[in-house]
């Protein structure tokens, strides 16, 4: 879907709740990223919560790991995530290394203990360097400048945008508006296009969701599992006039 360069839409899992994982993989989200980096869940959790998807589901489970440490996205491709999300990625090497954690001898540097991944697709060793989808995040001053770079990486699918940490790294700490934020997110944008890469935004970053889906932006979150839940009761409060 991303390298055919359309929009998927996915959300964040945070909750360590098989029933929450297994309600949302059934309503059509193209992805989930369960994260292993800002939640509470470790590789248990994210490898429960995808054994709880539905069979019947099109979700693609995506991890985010702790850091861009090998020993852990080796663990998260191991329980099956069939895609990476990159914390933190500043610069060409870092981008590079993500994508050799990714690949097994002679590509890279992952190493090769069959688990759950590969129990149920005998193709895997064949098929995987292929199939796995590497997004990273840029969420510095130090990743902007360096976006051509790391578009430039083979292996690298999407560039996303981290826009807390990245408006930390302006000294706009929570003003995602900030012009200045703006424009670095925009430039990270127009880079992507230019390779061909993917371009990922969470949430709005400071714009409605309508205008980051109508500029085109490829792999679009809409929330997480905590801000639907929060969602629900604060509008069922407005609609019945509960004030609290």
């Amino acid at each position: 879907m991303m390298k055919q360069g359309n929009q998927g839409f996915g959300t964040w899992i945070t909750v360590e709740s098989p029933m929450c994982t297994e309600l949302m993989s059934s309503f059509g989200f193209d992805y989930f990223v369960f994260d292993n980096e800002h939640s509470p869940l470790d590789m248990l959790h994210i490898q429960t919560l995808m054994q709880a998807m539905r069979g019947d589901s099109k979700t693609t489970p995506i991890v985010r790991p702790w850091w861009n440490d090998m020993v852990a996205i080796k663990r998260a491709l191991d329980i099956g995530a069939q895609g990476i999300l990159a914390p933190w990625i500043n610069n060409e090497e870092q981008a590079k290394a993500v994508v050799s954690y990714t690949r097994y001898p002679p590509k890279g540097l992952r190493g090769c203990g069959l688990r759950r991944a590969y129990l149920f697709d005998p193709d895997y060793l064949k098929t995987v360097d292929d199939e796995i989808f590497i997004a990273v995040q840029i969420e510095t001053q130090e990743a902007v400048k360096n976006v051509d770079a790391i578009c430039s990486v083979e292996g690298i699918d999407c560039c996303y945008i981290g826009p807390s940490d990245l408006s930390a790294s302006f000294n706009h700490l929570g003003d995602m508006k900030n012009q200045e934020v703006q424009d670095a997110i925009d430039k990270v944008f127009d880079v992507c296009r230019a390779h061909g890469v993917a371009a990922g935004i969470h949430e709005g970053s400071g714009k409605t969701l309508r205008e980051r889906i109508d500029k085109g932006y490829n792999m679009v979150t809409l929330g997480n599992d905590l801000i639907y839940m929060k969602q629900g009761v604060l509008n069922q409060f407005k609609e019945l006039g509960i004030k609290k």
